[in-house]
């Protein structure tokens, strides 16, 4: 079952996520190994991040090898906090270009 999670910075900028996902997502134009779905943009108070991986088990292995130890290591120029976070199974997902 697919798995979505909204990260949301406080207070976070274009710019910050910029840097941020030059570092996460170093492939620019592809989305890492069972994402499925990545939007982003300002929202009020700051940056929001939506993500659907094709399961939990996807996006955990995401951000345990990935998303954490570079937050952790301190990206320059990225987001200087953890996001807020929610999570939740997708019941229904359409997605059209």
């Amino acid at each position: 079952m697919a798995y979505a999670v909204v990260h949301f910075f406080p207070n976070g900028t274009k710019e910050q996520y910029e840097n941020t996902i030059d570092v996460v997502h170093p492939d620019h134009g592809t989305l890492p190994p069972g994402q499925i779905y990545h939007a982003a943009g300002a929202s009020e108070g700051g940056w929001t991040v939506v993500a659907v991986h094709k399961t939990k088990a996807d996006w955990k292995q995401f951000r345990d090898g990935t998303l954490m130890p570079k937050l952790q290591a301190g990206i320059p120029g990225g987001f200087t906090s953890a996001p807020e976070e929610q999570a939740f199974e997708v019941h229904h997902l359409n997605i059209q270009s």
